[in-house]
């Protein structure tokens, strides 16, 4: 992926469908920049849901992930990111935190969260997958487009890096 966020928002600064996240996020994972279509799922303190989605393929998608900012617990860890990594996801966006730190930063896909905490989520399975979600300022839709790197998050209703965008 060859992109810069400083350079598809200069180029499309004026299009009312681009979002820009508001700078809340850390990188966590071996990967800075990724991007791809928008999959979400909301849960609270919960990372059941956040596991089985990242076991299906990912096709190059990236989940997005509304913990509510809970710092109660980790929705992701090192064996689920590597769980997303071998299933093809480019990246994850959390709204919460995640745990095993040094392992994450080892991982070939992309992790932004807001923190992070040593606890691991409860397993009940509760929340919703594929629902409209809003935090940092942006509102993320399943199928829209997310461009992640050093330099923060966009969020477009189409693929910004496709020849006829």
């Amino acid at each position: 992926m060859d992109f810069k966020t400083t350079d598809l928002c200069d180029e499309h600064e004026t299009d009312p469908a681009l979002q820009v996240a508001e700078p809340i996020f850390n990188d966590y994972g071996g990967v800075t920049a990724f991007c791809g279509p928008i999959a979400t799922v909301k849960v609270h303190e919960d990372n059941v849901l956040v596991r089985e989605i990242l076991e299906t393929p990912g096709e190059g998608r990236v989940l997005v992930v509304d913990g509510e900012g809970s710092m109660w617990c980790a929705l992701l860890g090192d064996m689920v990111a590597e769980i997303a990594s071998d299933n093809g996801w480019s990246g994850i966006v959390i709204n919460g935190g995640v745990r095993d730190v040094s392992e994450l930063a080892q991982i070939e896909i992309g992790v932004k969260a807001r923190f992070s905490v040593p606890r691991r989520s409860r397993k009940e399975g509760k929340g919703r997958q594929n629902t409209p979600l809003a935090f940092a300022g942006v509102t993320f839709l399943p199928g829209d487009y997310l461009y992640a790197d050093e330099d923060g998050i966009l969020i477009a209703t189409r693929d910004l890096l496709d020849a006829q965008a």
